[in-house]
């Protein structure tokens, strides 16, 4: 057996844990080394470090302070990696935590974090899923029960001095730019919350005031939320700093392309079997500046599908030039409402495109002045037929089950 060289335990405090950090910053220690070759199994919290519980309260979801989070495991350090390298990671194998065998879903408060959707869904709900083997369903969600793709939403590795300040520069100027919204245009880096792993005194809290939010993807992969690097991928890193710095946490149990819920996934408490082996100088030789990889060989077998489409016209028939954000945002508001025709309330349909997996695609970008975008919802998920039909829809959702939802404060 491989060994397990980070583990968690789910009744202490993620803060109290040194091998988690929940910012990026080129001085946060090691937490462990290995050399290239090597295996082994690294254990995570769910991203919010447990402060979401398995009940029927969404206040846990409202009053959640977003600035704690990503709570990641690591960095490991991995011997003979230098700046310049490609750090590769083989996902071997991925599971939940045996004493944790649920899952998470919810849709923040736009006054707090908000979402792809917030203007339709301005208020803090959430779904508890629980797991049966590979598969999972919701009492929140009845008529629905999938298989899962299992994947870590965030993993990375640490920047170095010049990449950290460039994303400070960029995005601590983009906030600028607009700092009233609401939600946020980006995350600043904020001190008080930071956890720093094994870092102590004056150092960390110079670390923490310039450290990174993990919110965001960047060049060095981060929180990408790409559901197909499963079980058997294989990720190309950038490393930027000697050892890499490899960093993972945010495991779904399943999620839709593109997160929309932006607490998007079924969040959960899990493990890695990871293997890493270097490139040596493979940023040069690739031309690489932000990861590739090779997806999991293992998905879900969904082959019957109804597609929807969006354009880049907004809700109130605004026209946007070949805007594939607005595209994808119609598409999703399109399927939500066909949904809405078998029973489900809003809020349950808009939970199974964030969990289900739903296929996204933008499908034309040279037709102005529309974008075209498309939500591929696999029909073999529902308990019951959802094509058209000439005897049109049913409702089998009866509406006496809806998500809990926490009234604004």
């Amino acid at each position: 057996m491989p060994d397990t060289i980070i583990k968690i335990d789910l009744n202490q405090s993620a803060y109290e844990n040194d091998k988690v950090h929940n910012r990026w910053h080129p001085d946060i220690p090691m937490v462990a080394m290995v050399k290239p070759g090597d295996d082994f199994i690294v254990e995570t919290y769910d991203w919010t470090g447990g402060f979401i519980k398995n009940d029927d309260d969404a206040s846990d979801v409202r009053d959640i302070d977003l600035s704690i989070v990503h709570f990641l495991s690591g960095p490991i350090g991995v011997e003979g990696a230098e700046p310049g390298d490609l750090l590769v990671v083989d996902l071997l194998d991925i599971g939940a935590v045996p004493e944790s065998q649920w899952g998470f879903n919810g849709f923040f408060s736009k006054k707090n974090g908000g979402g792809f959707l917030t203007d339709h869904f301005p208020q803090a709900q959430k779904s508890i899923w629980d797991f049966e083997g590979l598969f999972t369903k919701s009492r929140h969600v009845p008529g629905v029960r999938y298989a899962g793709l299992i994947h870590p939403g965030l993993i990375g590795c640490l920047p170095d001095p010049k990449l950290l300040a460039t994303w400070n520069e960029r995005e601590v100027g983009f906030i600028k730019t607009n700092p009233e919204r609401v939600p946020p245009l980006a995350n600043p880096p904020f001190g008080p919350t930071a956890h720093m792993g094994r870092l102590k005194g004056e150092a960390k809290d110079k670390a923490a005031a310039e450290g990174a939010r993990t919110v965001p993807p960047r060049e060095h992969g981060g929180n990408c939320d790409i559901k197909d690097l499963s079980r058997g991928s294989k990720i190309f890193f950038p490393v930027y700093v000697p050892g890499a710095g490899l960093s993972m946490g945010d495991l779904h149990f399943s999620q839709g392309d593109g997160e929309i819920t932006f607490c998007g996934a079924i969040e959960m408490a899990g493990w890695v079997h990871v293997k890493v082996d270097l490139i040596k100088g493979g940023m040069a030789k690739y031309g690489i500046k932000n990861p590739i990889f090779k997806p999991s060989p293992i998905t879900p077998n969904y082959n019957d599908y109804l597609i929807f489409e969006g354009i880049s016209v907004d809700e109130q028939g605004g026209q946007h030039y070949l805007d594939v954000h607005v595209a994808y945002r119609q598409a999703c508001l399109n399927a939500i409402e066909y949904l809405k025709k078998f029973g489900y309330s809003g809020a349950q349909a808009y939970s199974i495109l964030g969990t289900a997996p739903v296929q996204g695609h933008i499908s034309g970008v040279v037709d102005i002045p529309n974008a075209c975008a498309t939500l591929w919802l696999p029909t073999q998920i529902f308990d019951f037929d959802i094509n058209p039909s000439s005897a049109g829809p049913q409702k089998f959702i009866d509406g006496s089950i809806d998500m809990p939802l926490a009234p604004d404060l």
